[in-house]
């Protein structure tokens, strides 16, 4: 209430309803408001207020660039004030409110293979549209590779690695893979990428598809386009492939799951190859590129799980995926077999 107090809005609230996912540390609520609308707030209080309010800096700006194109409503816009993003701050707590976009149907749990020609069809043509507005863009002030270095930073350090649930043996595997990830991005050239606005954590509770011809929806089951698209907590603008292991979980022969588990199997999967072959159509890819999808997981699984991971979820959850990360997740990520992809995009 205080915050809309201060963002100064006649309408007044008439109902709060939590609709928070319960796995992570923000809080989302649905506010009534006194004309019939509502608006959607998060409340957050961990990491940087500094850092939330430039993320949403960058989102409203990437709304207005895609004004005027495909994907001009699809994503949730921040309330603002002189053209800023409103956010309201005490100094421990934030507040940011959004639109509350439509929501159109959700994709099946697990998708025909002739909808994940659609939905890489679909995210290939966003991709590129973000992609043509980016250099309007201002970068953030994180990158993954700043965060990496923080990362090995932490880990070596013995003061600071008392902050992980790991011991000295499992935090030596989280060090080596830091650095090797690390030496990646510079034999990837990393600093010289395009990076455009990412979204990172596609699942099937985040975003909706309408179809192509609302007024016959019967016919239209594996043509659909993306339709609203909403919750920015991985928010970055980095290279366009940070988004590709939550697209495999999407195109899994599993589906999306609820049960936070967190395998780079998908991204090797035979029905991602179909993924990856449609997107490539739209917008091309390179070898280079299939490679840096890898090592985005492994950011991933650094920085969401182990780095961060208290920020992003419930204690008990991050306990367990640390222990998950170090035993399971990072080696099978040495193991896998890229060629296929590879062969994919080479042709």
């Amino acid at each position: 209430m205080q915050a809309w107090a201060a963002y100064g809005d006649p309408r007044s609230i008439v109902d709060i309803t939590e609709v928070s996912a319960f796995v992570s540390t923000n809080h989302v609520y649905r506010c009534a408001l006194s004309d019939g609308t509502a608006v959607i707030s998060k409340v957050s209080s961990y990491g940087s207020y500094f850092l939330f309010r430039e993320d949403h800096d960058r989102l409203h700006r990437c709304h207005q660039l895609l004004a005027g194109t495909r994907h001009a409503k699809l994503l949730a816009d921040v309330l603002t004030v002189n053209d800023q993003p409103f956010t309201d701050y005490d100094g421990q707590t934030w507040v940011v409110f959004y639109d509350e976009v439509p929501r159109g149907r959700s994709l099946p749990r697990i998708l025909s293979d002739a909808q994940i020609t659609t939905f890489a069809q679909e995210i290939a043509l966003f991709h590129r549209a973000c992609a043509d507005v980016a250099p309007k863009i201002p970068l953030t002030s994180t990158s993954i590779k700043a965060d990496a270095i923080h990362l090995l930073d932490l880990v070596t350090n013995p003061r600071s690695a008392k902050r992980f649930v790991l011991n000295a043996s499992q935090l030596k595997v989280v060090a080596q893979h830091t650095h090797d990830f690390l030496v990646r991005l510079d034999d990837l050239r990393y600093d010289y990428w395009p990076k455009i606005p990412v979204l990172i954590d596609w699942n099937l509770g985040n975003f909706s598809i309408t179809e192509t011809d609302p007024a016959n929806p019967a016919s239209t089951d594996d043509e659909f386009r993306l339709f609203s698209r909403w919750d920015y907590d991985w928010f970055r603008i980095e290279p366009r492939m940070m988004d590709f292991y939550f697209l495999s979980r999407v195109s899994s022969s599993t589906g999306d799951r609820t049960h936070f588990t967190y395998s780079p199997h998908t991204l090797v999967e035979p029905r991602f190859c179909h993924f990856v072959k449609a997107y490539h159509r739209i917008f091309p890819l390179r070898e280079d590129d299939v490679t840096f999808a890898l090592e985005t997981y492994r950011f991933f699984i650094l920085h969401y799980v182990v780095g961060n991971g208290n920020r992003f979820f419930r204690d008990d959850l991050w306990k367990r995926l640390q222990h998950e990360a170090v035993s399971m997740y990072l080696p099978a990520a040495d193991q896998l077999d890229l060629s296929p992809l590879q062969r994919l995009v080479a042709q």
